[in-house]
């Protein structure tokens, strides 16, 4: 009986990935035309040009740092899973991931991309759904514990007519701080440390993998705002600049636009406007979406490719060629 029942899991995956596959060469494409579409490239290299050479490669350099410190979540997700996999795998599939989720859609980028690419470096589904699983929740623990300062010490200046106001934010800003704490606490003292959904068991880290994974991401959300508040004029603070991208990134979730179109100069606008220009703030989110989502994405698509290629002849040479997937 568990044997019919491992060839039915083992036939559902064959041709899961298959679909994949086609979900892949039909539905990528689609979507980075309709990103590039909606894109006026004029506007782009305007808002770059008013930008000081210095500024720029700064914003290069700390998003070549955010990505890299991103794509490690997946490396502490092999620690996490017990998986073989070398980094020198891991990072490029991770970096190729999150620059699709950023700009096309979660879907694609943070679930369908790593279950395609992981997959063809060997990795089964139920270690695939666990890497997954654990680097969002590093991804989201990391965003409670950051808003959770931001929010509670009132950092944020909002402006006067905000419906929510300052000390309703400050409450939420404790309630995420407890959250993150209670999520450390349960790493640390927890009992029962496994559950099963599914047939997938979900399991709590140890403390100090949790305390790696909340100040990694934390941090890379810090790094993603300091993109945007090194083009915004003076007049604005860190801090702000750090709520703000907290809020309009959870409108963005809500919304599922892909890059957020519009929903993030929405909340920028909404909350800025009565300190700053609307063409400063429309300048400062341009040249992120160039330099934080844009150029990242043109490098993933030749990562992409490049892995595509490389995948089988990686598995051939260690062994992990399945008999149905050899060459014709």
């Amino acid at each position: 009986m568990r044997e019919v029942s491992a060839n039915k899991k083992n036939l559902w995956w064959f041709w899961g990935k298959r679909l994949l596959t086609l979900f892949f060469f039909i539905m990528v494409p689609v979507m980075l035309f309709m990103l590039v579409k909606n894109l006026d490239w004029q506007e782009v290299k305007q808002a770059l040009q008013s930008f000081s050479a210095r500024t720029l490669l700064l914003c290069v350099m700390i998003t070549v740092l955010s990505y890299v410190l991103f794509s490690s979540y997946d490396v502490l997700g092999r620690a996490y899973t017990g998986h073989k996999l070398p980094a020198r795998q891991i990072l490029p599939v991770a970096f190729a991931c999150y620059a699709f989720n950023l700009n096309v859609s979660s879907w694609v980028g943070s679930i369908a991309l790593r279950y395609r690419l992981y997959s063809r470096l060997g990795l089964d589904l139920a270690t695939i759904t666990r890497v997954l699983s654990f680097s969002l929740v590093t991804n989201w623990v990391g965003y409670v514990l950051i808003g959770g300062i931001v929010f509670s010490l009132r950092l944020l200046d909002l402006p006067e007519h905000w419906k929510i106001g300052t000390t309703g934010l400050q409450l939420i800003g404790i309630v995420m701080l407890g959250a993150a704490m209670t999520y450390l606490l349960a790493c640390r003292f927890a009992k029962r440390r496994a559950w099963t959904f599914r047939e997938h068991e979900l399991t709590l880290p140890t403390l100090p993998l949790a305390l790696l994974q909340i100040s990694m991401a934390a941090l890379n959300w810090s790094l993603s705002s300091l993109v945007v508040f090194l083009l915004l004029p003076d007049s604005v603070t860190y801090p702000t600049v750090i709520g703000i991208m907290l809020i309009s990134s959870i409108a963005g979730v809500i919304t599922h636009i892909p890059a957020g179109l519009g929903v993030l100069e929405a909340v920028f606008i909404a909350l800025l406007q009565h300190e700053v220009s609307k063409g400063s703030i429309l300048a400062a989110l341009i040249g992120y979406r160039a330099i934080y989502l844009l150029l990242p994405l043109m490098v993933a698509c030749a990562v992409y490719l490049i892995l595509e290629k490389r995948a089988k002849a990686l598995r051939r040479h260690s062994g992990m060629l399945k008999p149905h997937d050899q060459p014709s």
